[in-house]
């Protein structure tokens, strides 16, 4: 008798061994280490819906022509480790944690179908439907109503937010660029990300990623003395209390970068699309 209950036990305890080590294992997967002066690319087996970086000292953004790259890289170096989430398409949740290695980041990441998986997420049939997203995209394009007051303008750039639409769960930003120079404004990055008005110093501040899901007549060079009218198109999302969406954009190889800020008042002037 004591043969068999000394068995259990012994069999019990290399089960948990066994279960621990898978589970020490799958975290260690789920590491991702990135450089300040290099770039990291995760390859996602569907296109991606939305980002959530747990700090604001790493940079993310969708690979240029590309809905299933995710581009990752150090703001800071040595930055503190931190997290990142990515919801995709499927309805998958993929979960990492980032640290700093300038000296052998992981350059080329490929998810499989069942890679980091931690949850199930429900998306809506808007965010899948890319085609009805294209059709209110132009809609939103060609309305005449405009928008009044969210402009700004540094050096010889201005930015505006002309209108702002919704047709079910996404939401329509039409921005307008202006290049007054006569030196063409070739954009690197364009960047949408809610975050907080007033920075403690002694509380970080936590960046929300909003990762467009279709972007309609944009292009990434304005020429001199020219502007530009394209839309952004979003999962709809509100503004907390506190918070505002910036709208940024940055200069390649110049220093005309600039960002507008979009408060939750702001979005009461969003009007609703109508194909009829």
């Amino acid at each position: 008798m004591k043969k068999i209950k000394l068995g259990l036990i012994t069999s019990a305890l290399l089960s948990f061994v066994f279960a621990y080590s898978q589970t020490v294992e799958r975290s260690i997967s789920d590491f991702i280490t990135v450089g300040f002066s290099k770039t990291t690319s995760i390859v996602f087996p569907y296109s991606i819906a939305s980002v959530d970086r747990g700090s604001q000292e790493v940079l993310v953004q969708k690979a240029s022509g590309s809905d299933n790259i995710l581009l990752v890289k150090a703001a800071k170096q040595n930055f503190s480790e931190t997290n990142l989430t990515i919801v995709t398409s499927d309805g998958r949740l993929h979960c990492f944690v980032l640290q700093y290695d300038d000296q052998s980041p992981m350059l080329n990441i490929v998810i499989d179908d069942h890679d980091t998986v931690q949850g199930k997420v429900l998306l809506t049939d808007e965010s899948k439907n890319q085609q009805q997203i294209q059709q209110y995209a132009t809609l939103a394009l060609m309305k005449s109503n405009e928008v009044k007051g969210l402009k700004t303008k540094r050096f010889t750039v201005k930015l505006e937010v002309t209108g702002i639409f919704i047709h079910q769960d996404v939401m329509y930003f039409r921005i307008k660029l202006s290049n007054s120079s006569r030196i063409n404004y070739e954009i690197e990055q364009m960047r949408l990300f809610i975050r907080d008005q007033k920075k403690s110093k002694r509380t970080a501040s936590q960046e929300i990623e909003v990762i467009p899901l279709y972007t309609c007549n944009y292009n990434a060079k304005i020429a001199s003395e020219s502007e530009m009218s394209f839309i952004v198109a979003a999962s709809k999302f509100t503004i907390p209390e506190n918070k505002y969406l910036a709208i940024q954009f940055n200069e390649k190889n110049g220093g005309r970068h600039i960002d507008l800020s979009v408060k939750d008042r702001d979005l009461l002037m969003v009007e609703i699309l109508n194909s009829n």
